[in-house]
């Protein structure tokens, strides 16, 4: 086979699988970029162990419709300046996480601050990226990843049963928890609530 350029979806699905290898670390993302917005009540609802479903929900600070275009573009962040590079204050900062989860899933993100009316929303299909449009919600942020993997199939057979992925899934939301104990957190599997703290 001959040396060639891989193409930018490929390139994407490639980099996706350094920061999503299954649905516990795309909630650790999420639920990082919730504490980084400064929530304090985060929901997270999943469903077949993460792969139909993972939304997760926040009172966080939101973001405009500007910054929800810019939200899904690698290397887009709100967490880090040029300058801060040794400074880093923040869970992320590397602008990687979403548009990795977008360019392997169905992504729609909602997010609202609390200074504007409305809300928008973005949407990625498996690397498409949609326009931003008006939507309903409170304000805060909700991230819902639908499908996962389905870009990169392959990908599906390195995961374990749906029961061992709730189990990862319930072990990322209680670390963190625990490491914030001042922030409400809940977690749904299926149709149980699995966990509310504190």
């Amino acid at each position: 086979m001959r040396i060639r350029q891989l193409s930018p979806e490929t390139i994407n699905r490639i980099a996706a699988g350094e920061v999503i290898e299954r649905p516990a670390s795309v909630i650790k993302e999420l639920v990082e970029n919730a504490l980084d917005a400064g929530a304090h009540e985060i929901e997270v609802v999943t469903a077949n162990g993460g792969l139909s479903l993972i939304r997760v929900s926040d009172d966080g600070f939101g973001m405009s419709a500007d910054e929800l275009a810019l939200a899904v573009e690698r290397h887009a962040t709100s967490k880090l300046a040029d300058e801060d590079l040794f400074n880093i204050q923040t869970m992320g900062f590397r602008g990687e996480a979403l548009p990795s989860i977008g360019s392997v899933a169905r992504l729609a993100i909602a997010s609202r601050p609390g200074s504007e009316a409305q809300a928008h929303e973005i949407i990625v299909d498996r690397g498409a990226k949609g326009g931003v449009r008006p939507a309903a919600l409170n304000p805060g942020t909700r991230v819902e990843v639908r499908e996962l993997f389905s870009a990169t199939p392959a990908r599906l057979k390195f995961l374990k049963s749906e029961r061992a992925e709730n189990m990862a899934i319930s072990e990322v939301v209680k670390r963190i928890a625990m490491a914030h104990p001042d922030v409400g957190f809940s977690l749904t599997t299926g149709e149980r609530l699995g966990l509310r703290l504190p």
